[in-house]
């Protein structure tokens, strides 16, 4: 390991601005799949109850469903690296010295 790359392990920085950028990518690419849904449902309201039901039996309807359960999953996830972030990006609370009686 280079002497940068120490420097780098030991102050955290490097890291938190990875997961930083890790956590923006998320949450634009969460944002964006909520907003195709929105228009999703959007446009299928929009169909006759012929259409709709045709769609719905489509191998390609029943993959939008299993990746909005996916979807859902990957929120939880997402909840987790927030608050790994949170505890990386809060100071350590400083350790106090052991009174002596």
């Amino acid at each position: 390991m280079s002497d940068e790359q120490i420097n780098n392990s030991e102050s955290g920085a490097p890291e938190l601005d990875q997961a930083e950028l890790a956590h923006s990518i998320i949450e634009s690419l969460l944002e964006h799949t909520r907003v195709v849904s929105d228009l999703i449902a959007v446009m299928a309201q929009a169909l006759d109850s012929d259409t709709t039901r045709a769609l719905t039996l489509t191998a390609q309807w029943q993959a939008y469903l299993e990746s909005r359960r996916q979807m859902e999953h990957t929120r939880a996830d997402v909840e987790k690296f927030v608050a790994m972030m949170k505890q990386l990006s809060d100071p350590e609370p400083e350790k106090q010295p052991a009174e002596k009686d």
